[in-house]
């Protein structure tokens, strides 16, 4: 790619923009919204596992900005200390974890439920995670691994596509229904094994017997290997407000197995978070 240029431009009124186009027109927003700090927001997640390090002109087009808008939010980002530059490529630094842990060190639940977790996978030896809903992916709030050899690349914060995880499952399926209607609507499903799901109508089938069952079993949807198992975690207001799984190899038996093995203790171990739940409300 061309080296980007350092200096920082300032947009005009008529500044035409790229030939990548205009922003997506938004939906309707009240008078107090700030779309500076949504342009700005883009920006720190146009950076992800894949694109761990960008150009301008990147930037511009994974954002939709024009090069001049992105020029001045990475400048004042890197002036922040959330981004560095070495004059070409731009990367966040490690002060962006601040904005998470606003969030997590304000939650109470991967506090209550980390010893609980570290219980169950003392007891199966699988790793366990606890995710909740953020738009139409589940992003992780804890997790505790089992010793493995080889491991999957999953940390906090690791965010997945919720039709296919079992987490992502039990959140959809317990999730309101006009919302849930609105999601079936407009989801795109990528098959990322011949195994997922494959239409919208299989998904809203395949939830309806999540929210009968009270559990989501996905057998090699996300990975070719992986069989995950999903149950949720309640509320003290009885509200689905996250969802807890464990993962095993394929090669562990039948998906029968993993049900006759796993669950009764995962859903012990659910239990057992929401009672301190309830305590600590």
């Amino acid at each position: 790619m061309n080296q980007e240029p350092g200096a920082v431009g300032v947009d005009s009124p008529s500044t035409p923009r790229e030939a990548d186009g205009p922003l997506p027109t938004p939906p309707a927003r009240s008078a107090d919204f700030v779309q500076s700090l949504e342009r700005g927001l883009a920006v720190i997640k146009a950076f992800d596992a894949n694109d761990a390090a960008l150009t301008l002109s990147d930037v511009a087009r994974k954002t939709g900005l024009t090069r001049a808008a992105a020029r001045r939010f990475l400048h004042t980002l890197e002036q922040l200390g959330y981004v560095r530059s070495d004059g070409r490529l731009f990367s966040l630094r490690p002060r962006v974890l601040e904005l998470g842990y606003a969030y997590l060190s304000g939650q109470t639940l991967p506090e209550v439920a980390q010893p609980h977790m570290e219980h169950y996978t003392s007891r199966v030896h699988e790793s366990t995670s606890i995710s909740v809903l953020d738009g139409d992916d589940i992003v992780y709030v804890a997790r505790v691994e089992a010793k493995r050899i080889m491991r999957v690349a999953i940390t906090i914060g690791t965010r997945l596509p919720a039709y296919a995880t079992s987490m992502g499952r039990v959140l959809l399926a317990h999730a309101p229904q006009d919302w849930l209607d609105d999601y079936l609507a407009r989801v795109e499903l990528v098959q990322a094994t011949p195994q997922t799901v494959a239409t919208r109508d299989e998904l809203a089938a395949v939830l309806a017997g999540v929210r009968a069952d009270g559990y989501a079993l996905v057998d090699q949807e996300l990975e070719i290997g992986l069989r995950s198992l999903a149950v949720p975690i309640h509320a003290p207001s009885g509200q689905t407000v996250a969802a807890m799984n464990t993962s095993t190899d394929a090669r562990r038996g039948t998906p029968q197995d993993v049900l006759t093995e796993l669950l009764p203790v995962l859903r012990e171990t659910a239990a057992s978070i929401e009672a301190d739940l309830h305590v600590n409300a």
